[in-house]
């Protein structure tokens, strides 16, 4: 298995941590050497020539010292795997995290939220046993055979050759073993991925499977893909250890080998036992980082798999870069000129779509559920790019203008909106971070929601829950609304913004929303005839076009689309 270079690319300080690992590593297997023929040469004079101890005293401090200068660069090698993998680990967070941002809700609509939380969170800490052993290991898998080979062949050619013959053996079986493993390892992390998806979706769906009684059949499907991931988990393993027994067999074999050919010899007196002695403490030594190469190789398979996959993410094409340019504030109008959007898979949402919405004018779109309604309001806040077409502010391109600023002028409330698993305050707060209290309860009184939000444990700071568990519809549409009223945006997109309110509640938001568009450009998606009749013209939408204009007054007057839209009470009161 060659390194992946890519994980180098946001993170060189981990390229020389790596370095210094691999070079710890290499300077350890040299003062093993040394180390080998002092202990051997040692062995020699006190046992076989007879020296007292006395006299052996240099060596031994010698000994000590390389013993501990060997123990220092492991330290070291280990601190600096272990730096490189958290470096690199966050910076693969960092850009997967800020890629999927860059992506927005385009890219995450169309993935599997589960998916994408596993591959950022597990998937990028797999890689730990990847970047912190296997890389190094393979590194000096390479380097420290080399330089005993270089050693021991001036020493004794035919030990040399016999290394030199042994030693590709335990690559061979590795290649052949692991090339199984590492397509096993990829199965099983994409079975992995789905899981995570699938157990992500039931607890979402939780509510919905309990309403229906499908709750308890769903523990079928669960059995079959646990089942099937354990299965999967077992192939690996037992490849894994099969992997292991095979690389120790062949190691403990040729390192016996060497032994046998040494010890023959050394009883033939054809080698003298001071370098008989030096060449068995050095064979283990040149197969042990093969053997721990092998024994991290089935650890490292994980990591590989979550590298393809982390990256299959980071090269999703962002779309085009917007210009740094600050939008100015709207003084005229905003226009879609011809545009048409089409989404992956060549559905085709807006076709030759056009608009004018003036500065300080309600323009409404009606339409039938899949219209294409909502992609334009996507597209006017940035999410998507046309297709075609071209949306202009003032006459310039919207894309001439950084989006960021673009948004700034903007409140947005769509028909779902998103409450996170925080306070109340803060979940109205993240339209202005920085607003005070004062601000933020005057926003909610706007928005009807002070007089139930008091009714909550602990008022404004009571933590609602993921997705807003604990508010009903109503009560997580009125937190958007009051979001909107504290941005005090010049440009309002109201998607919806009285669904899921109760008559009483959603006339009193209804007279907030009045108040609130007043002297601003409004672009409504609705349903409500209340919210319709008072906007300044009114689009009809069919099949990604406009099929009709005009006032509410104006369209009832006709036997159009409009009217029947009424009739069908796809617009209704």
């Amino acid at each position: 298995m060659r390194p992946d270079s890519r994980i180098f690319t946001g993170a060189p300080d981990a390229r020389r941590d790596l370095l210094l690992t691999v070079l710890a590593g290499a300077v350890g297997g040299v003062l093993l050497v040394g180390q080998a023929w002092l202990l051997s040469g040692a062995i020699d004079r006190l046992f076989l020539q007879s020296e007292p101890a006395s006299a052996l005293t240099g060596t031994f401090v010698a000994l000590a010292a390389i013993i501990a200068a060997r123990a220092a660069l492991a330290y070291g090698s280990t601190l600096f795997a272990g730096r490189a993998a958290s470096v690199i680990k966050r910076d693969l967070r960092e850009r997967a995290f800020g890629h999927v941002a860059a992506l927005g809700p385009a890219f995450t609509s169309a993935e599997r939220s589960g998916e994408i939380a596993t591959t950022l969170t597990e998937g990028i800490e797999a890689l730990d046993t990847y970047i912190r052993d296997f890389l190094p290991r393979l590194a000096l898998a390479a380097i420290i055979p080399l330089v005993l080979l270089l050693v021991v062949f001036p020493a004794d050619l035919l030990t040399g050759l016999v290394l030199l013959l042994t030693a590709p053996l335990i690559p061979l079986f590795m290649y052949l073993i692991g090339s199984a493993a590492g397509a096993m390892a990829r199965r099983r992390y994409g079975i992995l991925s789905r899981m995570s998806a699938h157990f992500l979706d039931l607890l979402q769906g939780l509510t919905t499977l309990k309403l229906f009684g499908r709750a308890r059949t769903q523990l079928d499907s669960i059995r079959v893909i646990t089942d099937r991931f354990r299965g999967v988990t077992m192939e690996v393993l037992r490849v894994a250890f099969l992997s292991a027994l095979v690389l120790e067999l062949v190691g403990t074999l040729s390192t016996a080998l060497v032994a046998v050919e040494i010890g023959v010899r050394l009883l033939a007196g054809g080698i003298p036992f001071r370098l008989a002695m030096f060449l068995l403490v050095l064979a283990p030594e040149f197969y042990l980082p093969l053997r721990a190469l092998g024994a991290s190789f089935h650890a490292s398979t994980d990591g590989a798999a979550a590298i393809d996959r982390v990256y299959e993410i980071l090269e999703t094409p962002l779309p085009p870069a917007a210009a740094e340019h600050i939008a100015p504030p709207l003084r005229d109008a905003i226009r879609y000129e011809a545009v048409t959007f089409v989404y992956p898979g060549d559905r085709t949402a807006l076709r030759d779509f056009s608009l004018h919405l003036g500065h300080g004018e309600v323009l409404a779109l009606v339409g039938a559920t899949g219209s294409g309604k909502s992609t334009a309001a996507a597209l006017l806040l940035g999410f998507l790019r046309p297709t075609e077409g071209a949306i202009l502010l003032d006459g310039r391109p919207l894309g001439d203008f950084s989006v960021a600023s673009w948004r700034e002028q903007i409140a947005w409330v769509p028909q779902r909106p998103y409450i996170f698993n925080t306070s109340v305050a803060e979940n109205i707060r993240m339209a202005r971070p920085a607003a005070p209290p004062a601000a933020v309860r005057k926003a909610a009184q706007q928005a009807a929601a002070h007089e139930f939000i008091m009714r909550l444990p602990q008022g404004y700071d009571t933590v609602v829950g993921e997705r807003g568990t604990r508010l009903s519809g109503g009560q997580a549409q009125r937190i958007a609304l009051a979001r909107a009223f504290l941005k005090d945006a010049p440009i309002l997109i109201l998607d919806e913004a009285t669904a899921n309110l109760d008559p009483g509640t959603q006339a009193r938001v209804q007279e907030a929303v009045e108040q609130l568009i007043a002297d601003r450009t409004a672009l409504l998606i609705a349903h409500r005839l209340e919210t319709v009749q008072r906007a300044d013209r009114i689009l009809v939408m069919q099949n990604g076009r406009v099929v009709e204009r005009g006032s509410h007054r104006e369209l009832t007057g006709t036997d159009g689309a409009y009217s029947r839209l009424l009739a069908a009470g796809a617009v209704y009161g």
